[in-house]
Parts: structure tokens; C-alpha cells; sequence
């Protein structure tokens, strides 16, 4: 069984809505999940999983300060990630608001830890965006985000 580890930051709540929707996705493709604000995780638990789905709010094009906080020291496990399982979502609070920037800087991240991202031909190809709360699109894409991170995690790992 697939580990994955959904990281997020939510200020007003619907990146948090974000991120239980990946976590149901995953469940429902036999993941184990822990989701997780940056806030409350622990830089270790990124260890302890195959699979780690990360969403963040837009600010200024890219993520908040506390997720680049938390990103900036999981430098003490750099080479220990290499080839989990990477995706990214994020949230904006208008169209064209960065969102779809701030989910290829959190996919910049995870490609220097040395992590596996998979690409989407279709819909959402960097990562799963929502413009203010998710509507029914966003919610669906974010659970499918959560399968097929589980499902390439559970290929390499199984």
C-alpha cells in the first residue's frame, strides 16, 4: 500500500478543501494518506512517505512564505526524496492569478529534492488550480491528482 503525505497551507480555508479532496482520491486508490498543514508537519514525515502532493495559495505569483518556509529547510533531507512521488495544487483568490506559477514552483521544488512528477496531457498538466473556493471541476481533478500520484507510487513501491 501507496504512503502519501498531502502538505498544504490554507489561510482562508479552501486550499485545506483542496487538499481533503487529493486525500480522498488517494484513499480510494488504496493509499494510505496523512494530511497535513505546514504548519503542524513535521520536515520527517516527508521521509516516511512514497508519495507527497503539496498545494499552496497563491501570493505573488508563487507560494506562501510558511510553504516556502517549510521547503526551504527540508534542505536537511535533500537526496533522501529522491524518487517519491510528486504532484502539486494551488489555490488564487482571481482567474490569472498565478496559480497555475505557484504549482510549477512547488514541481521546482520536488524536482530538486529529485522526486518523480508525472505529467497530465489533458486538464490541469502542472497541477490542480482553483480560483477561490473549488468548485465541482476542481474538487474531481483534485481527487484524481490524489489516484494517479497513489497509482505511480504504488507502481514503484509495490
Amino acid at each position: 500500500m501507496a504512503k502519501i503525505l498531502i502538505l498544504y497551507y490554507s489561510r482562508t480555508g479552501n486550499t485545506r478543501q483542496m487538499a481533503e479532496a487529493v486525500a480522498e482520491g488517494a484513499r480510494q486508490a488504496g493509499a494510505e494518506t496523512t494530511v497535513c498543514a505546514v504548519e503542524q508537519c513535521a520536515l520527517e514525515q516527508l521521509l516516511e512517505h512514497d508519495g507527497i502532493i503539496a498545494g499552496s495559495p497563491t501570493y505573488y505569483g508563487i507560494v506562501a512564505g510558511a510553504f516556502k518556509n517549510f521547503f526551504d529547510h527540508s534542505v536537511k533531507y535533500h537526496g533522501k526524496l529522491e524518487g517519491k512521488v510528486g504532484g502539486a495544487f494551488a489555490s488564487s483568490g482571481v482567474f490569472g492569478g498565478g496559480s497555475e506559477t505557484t504549482a510549477l514552483s512547488i514541481l521546482q521544488m520536488m524536482l530538486v529534492h529529485g522526486m518523480i512528477v508525472q505529467g497530465r496531457p489533458s486538464g490541469s498538466h502542472y497541477g490542480v488550480v482553483a480560483v477561490q473556493a473549488p468548485d465541482e471541476r476542481a474538487r474531481q481533478e483534485c481527487r484524481q491528482l490524489g489516484e494517479r500520484v497513489t497509482q505511480l507510487a504504488a507502481k514503484l513501491f509495490g
